[in-house]
This record gives structure tokens, sequence and C-alpha cells, in this order.
């Protein structure tokens, strides 16, 4: 179990997935024998959200949720998972859908249009999955934050319709290991690595908003309910 006083490089070395999420939350590396506490502070992030996500990412569990939306910044979440959806949307999948094209140069072209295609269906379902999060549910939280009450949406809306994204690419991996044939393999395997990376980065996304955002946004939206009562 991780606190403020551990180090942060002992954070990273230990579990190296960390390194997405410093990187989510703004944090540089160079962190040479600082705890964490001490890099949370230098480049502001908050103490308490970073090492909720950290133990939630490493354990699976979230604990007592009584009073989670006091107990993080859900400001810095936000922050935490807009910059997760840039690297989504901005990186991680251009990358693979380059070195998907790449690893399949030798394939028929109609194997490789059939391939590409369901990447592109793929990448474009999860670019609208993120859009309507930073369109309309992150603004809505901060409104919630500001006091203000959205008498026509509320989180629990939202959370009916979240759906798990990381399923589709799992079909990709599957039709990949099942069904195409390759005899030199170093371009594919390097790929289909990345995808099974990609799909638990994903899967660890979609939790962290169904886990902790959500449940924080219920609680504040619990408690200015009963403000108004």
């Amino acid at each position: 179990m991780y606190n403020g006083r551990s180090k942060m490089a002992d954070l990273i070395s230990e579990n190296y997935n960390m390194l997405l999420l410093m990187n989510r939350f703004g944090i540089p590396l160079g962190v040479g024998e600082k705890s964490i506490a001490e890099v949370c502070r230098e480049n502001s992030v908050d103490l308490e959200t970073f090492l909720y996500v950290v133990h939630y990412l490493s354990s699976r569990t979230t604990g007592d949720n009584m009073d989670l939306h006091r107990r993080i910044s859900i400001p810095q979440l936000i922050v935490y998972l807009r910059n997760s959806h840039d690297y989504f949307l901005h990186y991680r999948l251009p990358e693979l859908r380059s070195k998907l094209l790449n690893a399949l140069e030798e394939a028929p072209q109609d194997v490789v249009y059939v391939i590409i295609k369901f990447f592109d269906e793929y990448e474009d379902e999860v670019r609208k999955h993120m859009s309507y999060e930073d369109k309309y549910v992150f603004p809505y939280a901060t409104k919630l934050i500001n006091g203000e009450k959205d008498s026509k949406y509320n989180i629990d809306i939202f959370r009916k319709k979240h759906d798990q994204i990381e399923l589709k690419i799992k079909e990709l991996k599957n039709i990949l290991i099942k069904y195409y044939p390759t005899q030199s393999g170093y371009k594919l395997h390097s790929v289909l690595y990345d995808i099974f990376a990609c799909q638990i980065e994903l899967y660890d996304h979609n939790h962290v908003e169904d886990h902790v955002f959500i449940p924080a946004v219920a609680k504040l939206e619990e408690e200015m309910s009963d403000s108004l009562v």
C-alpha cells in the first residue's frame, strides 16, 4: 500500500503501468528520490486523488465510497480522464493502426481491407464514446461542482449508457489469432501484443470512470439534493 511518504520512483519501478497514470495527471519523469506527496505538490496534483486511482488500479477495490466526493478532487479526476481520452484518440489508436498496416503489408488486399475496416469502425466507436463524455458528462460534473443542478440530466443516465469499449478490440485480437496465418510473425506478434495491452488500458480507463468517477459524482448529486430539501 503506497502513501504520500512512499517514493514515486518505487511506485513506477514496481508498477510500470503507473507511467500512464503519471502522464495523465501531468506528472513528468525525473522524480529523483522524492516522495509521492512531494512530486504531487510540485505538479499541483491532488495527493488523495492520485493515491486513490493508484490503489484502485492496483487492487480493483474502492473501499468505502461514503464521502468519495469529499476525499478526492473531481476536477482533478476529470483532467486525468480527459488526458486519457487524448492518449487513446491521438496517440495509442493511431499508432496501433499504423503498426497493424505495417504487419499486414504482405497479406492479400481483401484481408487487409476487412481488418483495417474493422479497426477503423472500432476507432470511430471509441471516438464517439469519448467525445460524448468530453462534451456532456464532464461539463455536467463541472457545473455540479460549481453548485449548478441540471434538471434534465444526471450521472445515472451516463452510467446506464456507458458501454465497455474494450470488447470490440478483443474481437479484433481474436480474429488475428484464429484466422490470420503468418510465417515470420515478428511484426504481427508485436502488434498483437500491443492490442492486448491496449485492451487492458481501455478496460482500466472504463473502470476508473465506472467505479471512481461515477460514484463520486453520484454522491455529489445526492448531497446537493439533500441540501435542497
